[in-house]
């Protein structure tokens, strides 16, 4: 059998282009969320693996979370007699590859910036469900327009203005340029 996988990522959230590349696949196993815990259609296809039977998958993230879990898959189908392929990366894990190590780093370095990517925009959305607020804090508006007065008073040097208002010489900059633009 040819299994295919596929799970929400950062920048494909209906697994669309995930399907696309899995159309020969027998039977697709989907899950509904990007999240590396309680993947259980992943736990499913894995359980009903027999010798023979191929996993393929848009890319080495779409189905591990970590190099250590990519490592454990791999184990995993070799003890079972189970081929894993990797569309993106035009790998499979049965037979011998020969890569230069450039190419197997630059795997590799892909593979991990998935994960950052992806484990930053679960962690964004989670902070908004939250009610946090995100990014870098506002300074207060009366902050602001004491540091826009001392500047345009000329009686004060960039540091007195910081050392008074807390506002830097850049930010200080960017505010006056937004109040020329108006």
């Amino acid at each position: 059998m040819i299994y295919g996988y596929t799970r929400p990522l950062y920048n494909d959230e209906n697994c669309e282009n995930q399907l696309t590349q899995l159309q020969n696949c027998e039977e697709i196993f989907q899950e509904l969320h990007g999240s590396p815990k309680k993947r259980e259609e992943l736990e499913r296809m894995l359980m009903g693996l027999q010798k023979g039977d191929i996993i393929v998958v848009e890319r080495m993230f779409a189905i591990a979370d970590t190099t250590r879990h990519l490592m454990e898959l791999l184990k995993l189908c070799e003890k079972d007699g189970v081929t894993i392929q990797f569309i993106k990366e035009g790998l499979h894990s049965k037979g011998t590859i020969s890569l230069e190590l450039s190419e197997i780093v630059e795997h590799l370095l892909g593979f991990q910036s998935d994960i950052v990517k992806q484990s930053t925009i679960l962690g964004l959305a989670h902070a908004k469900e939250q009610g946090k607020s995100i990014g870098r804090p506002k300074k207060s508006d009366e902050n602001i327009k004491k540091a826009i007065s001392m500047y345009h008073s000329g009686n004060y040097t960039l540091l007195e203005i910081k050392n008074e208002t807390g506002i830097s010489k850049s930010t200080l900059y960017r505010y006056l340029e937004s109040v020329e633009e108006i």
